[in-house]
Order: C-alpha cells, then structure tokens, then sequence
C-alpha cells in the first residue's frame, strides 16, 4: 500500500474478528517495522509487550473499561519504555558506526540524561509515540485494522504484566481484522489553525 494511502486510511477501529490469528511472519513483520522507528541517540528505549495469553487479556480487558477490541484483536500490544536505556551498555546502540562518532555518542548520553527524570520520561513518552504511529501504518498496509487506546488504569496493567521500576506505560495498540469500520472522520481542523509560521503571535 502506498504511505500517503495507508496515512488516510487509518483509523480507530474498535471491532475485530476474535477468530482472527496473525502468522508468526505477519507479527515478525509488524515488529520488524516498529523498530525502524527513530530514537533520540538511537538507544531504541521502547520495550513491546505482546500479549497473547487469553486469561491476560481478559484481565487487562476488565482493567480497560471493558473495550472489547483488548480481547478481540489478533494482537495486543502494551508500548512501554525503559527509562534508564540511555546507561545499559549503551555502546551497542552503536556497535555499527564509525568508532570517533560511536565513542563520541555514547559518551554524551551520559551527562545529557542523568539525573533529569522529566527528560527521561519525554524521551520515552516521544519514542513509544513515534513507534506507536510506525505500528499503527504498518497494519493498515498490510491490510489490517488498529486502535490505539488510552483508556486503562495504567497502574494496574503494570502490574498485570510485570513491568519493571524503570519502565513507563505509554499506551495500548489492538490490531486485527477489522469487523465493522470506524465511524467516517469527524473532521480536521483547517491547516491555518494548527499551522504557525515561524512564531506565535504576541499575547499583547
């Protein structure tokens, strides 16, 4: 599918055939193209949590205000992050690259995150984001549905699914076979309402 197709036709799908299985290749292939998504000094912080075990789901189901798409999806996918990435041997972030620039790198993730929670948080929060969107259009072109979903009470799905101290909760993805289309686009804001050139207007 075209990228300009699969940007529009992506929606917020909320039913799927619960019958529906993913191939081993398909959810390979989902996967392989999430972690294409870039990441500030490349040290690739998301962590993918699938679940497929259906007593999980049911339970992160009852945690989620019941949304029938967290048990009917072929797939769920809890996006969390590590927020301590930037100092777990992070020279096999760039293992790949010319030794000045890795040694370089590396040695500036350092003093650039420690000790600013916040901006390890925001880092996390704009990984799992852009990886999230990289998920979501993967899906559609590969002929499949998404929702990605906010409503959930994050505290209990972390506990639910393990997650470690130093991880964070961004948000859940179902993806599957959808059963019935989403409602037609309620509509976008004008490109000059959400456009600003160069700087915003002055308050005074």
């Amino acid at each position: 599918m075209n990228t300009f197709d699969a940007i529009y036709q992506r929606r917020a799908v909320k039913h799927y055939d619960p019958d529906h299985r993913f191939t081993k290749d398909e959810v390979t292939r989902l996967m392989e193209a999430a972690i294409q998504s870039p990441t500030s000094f490349n040290m690739q912080n998301w962590r993918f949590v699938l679940v497929t075990d259906p007593d999980l789901r049911q339970r992160i189901r009852g945690v989620a205000y019941d949304q029938a798409q967290v048990t009917d999806a072929s797939l769920l996918v809890v996006m969390t992050a590590d927020l301590k990435a930037w100092k777990k041997n992070p020279e096999r972030y760039w293992r790949n690259a010319p030794k000045d620039a890795a040694e370089m790198l590396v040695g500036w993730m350092g003093p650039f995150h420690e000790g600013n929670e916040q901006l390890q948080r925001d880092e996390a929060v704009r990984s799992m984001g852009i990886a999230a969107q990289t998920i979501m259009l993967a899906a559609k072109a590969l002929g499949y549905d998404s929702c990605p979903m906010i409503g959930f009470e994050a505290d209990k799905v972390a506990e639910l699914i393990n997650l470690p101290e130093d991880h964070v909760i961004g948000m859940l993805i179902a993806v599957g076979k959808a059963t019935k289309p989403a409602w037609p686009k309620p509509g976008q804001l004008p490109l000059e309402e959400v456009i600003v050139r160069d700087r915003f207007p002055s308050a005074g």
